[in-house]
């Protein structure tokens, strides 16, 4: 089953760029809209050289948030020792505010700002919430990046945009948990997300994920889609070759490996993951720790409780998070036949909708 509505972002020829968007200040900014339905957010991860990797959303409305949800900022901190800590706060509108001109978002005392600069942008962030205080500059080594022209259109009025702010950033700052403070240096990494219409009736599960070695950098979010929608599998991914994007395309076939259930999650996940395109790229990802298992049902007001818990799960299924670190195996084939292999460990999420 397939449908012609269904319309990815690509350039061409075919589901691919031959010819990659330069993304504009405005893309990564706020994409206004009256719809109910419609949602936003900003996303920054760093991995810090004292052993904390840090993620930060500032978000406008989250996809299964209710119409007019106040914005809200969400902290993780995965520690060196393993551990995680999750905070999340919400906040009136009149303490929020999100540019249409370029990344320059507030959410209570929490923000992203952009400095264009001459060559490539950096960006600045402030999380503080609880006893944690991130403030890190984001110094992009890779331009800003979309497929195609940064949209998947499903019919309806249902869209989803993806724009990636900093493929590949190096990250400097500091840390504060309490007590403890640090000058940190790492690796980031920075995309924004947008859209309208009820996702949880769209998509089935994705899949997302990147790698980062000395001289090449790889995203990618896999889309599958629910049977309504033709169970098409969307599949951006981007290579980049130093400075240099070598790669952008939606040609690849995800494949999942054998299952294996998680208790937190309440649901199975894919034990490995391979993403091939025939003659340019094959990378598997082995998952050695789930690092985050979460039930999603449970977040549902109402509905989500223990006593409506079964009905529930059979009427919309089990949703789930996860987020693993796995080893992989990536081979890039070049244009002149050499192939590429490296190998190392990376951190990668599933969200499962049903």
């Amino acid at each position: 089953m397939s449908r012609t509505d269904l319309v990815e972002a690509w350039n061409g020829p075919g589901r691919a760029d031959g010819a990659l968007t330069a993304v504009r200040p405005a893309h990564n900014a706020l994409h206004e809209s009256s719809k109910l339905t419609a949602f936003e957010h900003w996303y920054f991860d760093a991995a810090l050289d004292n052993g904390y990797t840090v993620v930060g959303f500032l978000t406008k409305r989250r996809p299964e948030d209710l119409p007019r949800s106040r914005p809200w900022v969400e902290i993780i901190l995965y520690g060196p020792d393993g551990s995680r800590r999750q905070i999340a706060q919400k906040y009136p509108a009149r303490d929020c505010s999100f540019s249409t001109e370029q990344c320059d978002v507030t959410v209570g005392q929490n923000s992203a700002h952009v400095d264009l600069g001459d060559e490539l942008p950096t960006y600045t962030v402030h999380f503080a919430e609880e006893d944690v205080v991130i403030d890190l500059e984001f110094a992009n080594e890779i331009a800003p990046w979309m497929p195609g022209q940064g949209e998947t259109h499903f019919g309806n009025g249902e869209i989803f945009g993806w724009c990636v702010g900093a493929p590949r950033a190096a990250v400097t700052g500091r840390l504060s948990i309490g007590a403890r403070r640090w000058e940190v240096t790492g690796t980031g990494y920075a995309d924004h997300n947008w859209g309208a219409g009820d996702m949880r009736k769209v998509i089935d599960r994705w899949h997302w994920g990147r790698l980062y070695v000395a001289d090449y950098s790889l995203l990618y979010a896999v889309v599958l889609t629910q049977e309504g929608y033709g169970s098409h599998q969307i599949a951006p991914v981007m290579v980049a070759d130093g400075a240099d994007v070598i790669l952008s395309t939606g040609e690849a076939v995800l494949t999942e490996g054998p299952l294996l259930f998680d208790a937190d999650a309440g649901r199975e996940y894919p034990t490995w993951i391979s993403l091939s395109i025939p003659g340019r790229l094959e990378l598997r990802l082995d998952v050695r720790t789930v690092l985050h298992g979460h039930d999603l049902l449970g977040d549902i007001p109402v509905v989500g409780s223990k006593a409506l818990r079964p009905l529930m799960k059979r009427i919309v299924g089990q949703p789930g998070y996860f987020r693993f670190e796995s080893d992989f195996r990536l081979a890039v084939t070049r244009d002149d036949g050499r192939v590429d292999e490296r190998t190392g460990t990376t951190l990668h999420e599933l969200v499962a909708l049903r």
